[in-house]
């Protein structure tokens, strides 16, 4: 589902990633970890494309990300949901409206869109937020709502940097658990984060950064 062959990032004078290659299974849920500054951002970028390896192949959902045109990079990323760090909802929309977001883009039609956007929010149990603006949530109730929004279009990878971040110890082990049930209904999950308390007991495989280097795996 994703392979990363030798894949190299650079910026200016800095290395980010430096000769990576692992894979992950269609269908995994697996960690990715190390310290800030470790590579674990760049490596979720370069899966959805918001940036090119200097060097090594990557294949994406069966893609070969050096052989895409750039025409063909929305196709891709339309089986890929990201759930962000800060969120990035939208303060002028409800929750409703911020979930709906994608799809309207697709032109999905109104009854589709309403039955899996509320499909969606029951999933991280905000269906009763629908009508609420981020600034009335919770940390936590905005991170499921961003969960909410990766989900939508039923994505085959959902690729997740730091999503407890910003979350108190509960809250987080309410997000991994969420994690947990949209992994068993099929979607290959990628999460980023420094916090090996989150992946600690999940029996789930966990790589390690360290200054760009992946030195090692081991099962949380």
């Amino acid at each position: 589902m994703i392979h990363f062959h030798d894949v190299s990032k650079h910026y200016d004078n800095q290395t980010a990633l430096r000769k990576i290659t692992f894979s992950i299974d269609k269908g995994e849920m697996v960690f990715v970890t190390g310290l800030s500054g470790s590579g674990k951002t760049t490596l979720l970028k370069l899966i959805y494309l918001a940036e090119k390896p200097d060097e090594g192949n990557i294949s994406v959902a069966e893609w070969e990300i050096d052989k895409l045109e750039e025409s063909s990079i929305p196709l891709l990323r339309r089986h890929i949901g990201v759930v962000f760090q800060d969120f990035r909802l939208l303060n002028n929309r409800n929750v409703f409206d911020n979930v709906a977001l994608a799809l309207r883009i697709r032109g999905v039609n109104e009854k589709e869109l309403k039955t899996r956007v509320f499909d969606s929010l029951k999933i991280v149990n905000l269906r009763h937020r629908a009508d609420s603006y981020p600034h009335a949530l919770s940390g936590g109730e905005q991170q499921r709502v961003a969960i909410a929004r990766a989900i939508v279009s039923d994505p085959t990878i959902i690729l997740a940097d730091e999503p407890t971040g910003n979350v108190d110890p509960d809250t987080s082990a309410g997000i991994i658990r969420t994690f947990k049930d949209i992994n068993a209904r099929g979607a290959t999950i990628l999460i980023a984060t420094h916090d090996r308390a989150l992946f600690k007991n999940t029996g789930r495989r966990v790589l390690r950064l360290d200054s760009g280097n992946l030195t090692g795996e081991e099962i949380g």
